[in-house]
């Protein structure tokens, strides 16, 4: 019969190998024990690569910004979290925008967006972005057909701009099941530390799923380029996600001290893979 461990149980340990230790010894399962040790230890290891690289990228005078898109509830905000965790604040930013002022309507849709881009040295988390006017926008109807398919045609130009000038893009689609996606909407709304992230906007992503789709499906045939490509990332599993994200990022730059990296910095090709037409129906 297992023994359960008791509060002095826990005093005195000096390391996670200690705790294991005396799991094993009391014969009690500790598989979900080693995968959090596992996942904590891959993910301090690949943030102190990201400081790295944060320095490279102030050393280097270079600007970057990276795109997370995705699904209502498929961890864009988690992943940036444990992006941003450890970063320097003086060179890192997060841009989270509202919905457009009654000033900000009249002006060219990427006005807003043209501000937020990084300076030199610095890196910038989009949680959304101009692909706002993509998916959620025509899905919710809250821009006009016309607005639509005029973003479509401006938007390569766009980010080509940039690419010219030298401002490196990285753009995550987050991709999750839909019923994985009910599931995470349920646990907001019971858990009331979470319970603030739902909305009625989110609501409408499991009724409009297929809407959704499609409006998701046409952003990846018009926007995906060589020069600015789509990065999808499977997010069913939130641990995973986060990691392989990071390796992707990583894996981009030749950084000062890469070649000291506590462990493995090319991500997994079964979760992180770039956007091609030929596998569309495997993308939520």
């Amino acid at each position: 019969m297992d023994e359960a461990l008791r509060i002095e149980d826990f005093e005195g340990f000096k390391s996670n190998q200690e705790l294991l230790s005396l799991l094993k010894e009391k014969n009690i399962s500790y598989t979900s024990v080693t995968d959090t040790l596992s996942y904590n230890n891959e993910i301090r290891q690949l943030q102190i690569e990201l400081v790295k690289l944060q320095n490279y990228i102030a050393e280097k005078n270079l600007r970057v910004a990276i795109v997370f898109e995705g699904r209502d509830a498929a961890g864009k905000g988690g992943n940036i979290r444990r992006f941003m965790e450890h970063l320097n604040p003086r060179s890192s930013r997060l841009v989270a925008l509202n919905k457009p002022t009654d000033v900000e309507k009249g002006q060219w849709y990427f006005q807003r967006y043209v501000k937020e881009l990084p300076n030199p040295g610095e890196i910038v988390f989009f949680d959304r972005s101009w692909y706002n006017r993509a998916v959620v926008e025509p899905v919710m109807g809250f821009c006009s057909e016309n607005q639509y398919k005029q973003f479509l045609l401006q938007v390569p130009e766009f980010e080509h701009m940039m690419y010219e000038d030298g401002v490196i893009i990285i753009k995550f689609w987050l991709s999750i099941k839909k019923d994985e996606q009910l599931k995470r909407f349920e646990d907001r709304k019971e858990n009331p530390l979470k319970r603030w992230k739902f909305s009625p906007v989110d609501k409408q992503g499991q009724i409009l799923w297929d809407k959704y789709t499609h409006y998701k499906s046409e952003m990846f045939s018009k926007t995906h380029t060589a020069y600015c490509p789509w990065i999808i990332v499977k997010t069913n599993d939130k641990k995973v996600a986060r990691l392989e994200a990071m390796r992707h990022v990583l894996s981009s730059f030749n950084y000062t001290g890469k070649e000291n990296a506590g462990t493995t910095l090319n991500p997994d090709p079964n979760v992180v893979m770039r956007y091609y037409r030929s596998n569309i129906n495997q993308i939520d």
